[in-house]
């Protein structure tokens, strides 16, 4: 193959996310409601009964299925099945910059209107309750900041032979941000305030 072979194959590609076929992919909705004509962000509580972060404060939403047509749908339809809602009932769906995770996740957030948010059926199997904070709140409130590092811990049978330095190869430690909300005895943390800090920014920025 040669020079212009390989130019006229790559020229029309429309570039993606090395190893996105893998990645793992989910959507969230930062649902906003009215409650006394304030405006309210709405929070579930996962299940203790949820394999994955029992007990966690999150944001409806989940796995992108086969069959979603796209990210959009997702959150809408994770966001029904959570909360008990008709899709009717969500409007003005807008995207958020979607996240990766070094886990092999992509999360694409979103955020609309939820319009009956008082007659709500949350599904018991994967919510245990749900509550809403002030718009304002996180508007005038800045996250608590923690650091975490992240260590490489090379298998058992990894060819350190291979690579120069041998077992004394300098892995570096990835050093990442926490946030953290506290609210009325809540405690908003992880991805959840990650993608919470994003959307207030946003508002700040406008």
């Amino acid at each position: 193959m040669d020079v212009l072979d390989i130019i006229n194959k790559l020229k029309d590609r429309v570039p993606s996310i090395l190893g996105y076929e893998q990645l793992r992919k989910s959507a969230v909705l930062i649902p906003l409601v009215e409650i006394e004509n304030e405006t309210h962000i709405l929070f579930e509580v996962r299940s203790m009964e949820l394999r994955s972060q029992p007990g966690d404060i999150c944001f409806p939403g989940g796995r992108i299925d086969l069959d979603d047509p796209e990210p959009r749908y997702c959150a809408i339809r994770e966001t029904t099945e959570e909360l008990g809602i008709a899709e009717s009932t969500i409007k003005d769906v807008l995207p958020l910059d979607y996240v990766t995770m070094d886990r092999g996740r992509i999360i694409y957030p979103f955020v609309g209107r939820i319009t009956n948010h008082t007659q709500m059926r949350p599904n018991p199997s994967e919510v245990s309750e749900v509550f809403t904070v002030p718009l304002a709140y996180f508007l005038n409130t800045e996250p608590e900041k923690y650091r975490v590092n992240l260590q490489v811990v090379p298998d058992a049978d990894f060819p350190f032979d291979l690579i120069v330095g041998g077992e004394n190869y300098n892995f570096r430690e990835h050093p990442i941000e926490e946030l953290f909300y506290k609210y009325d005895n809540k405690v908003i943390w992880g991805l959840t305030a990650k993608i919470l800090t994003h959307f207030i920014e946003l508002l700040h920025e406008k």
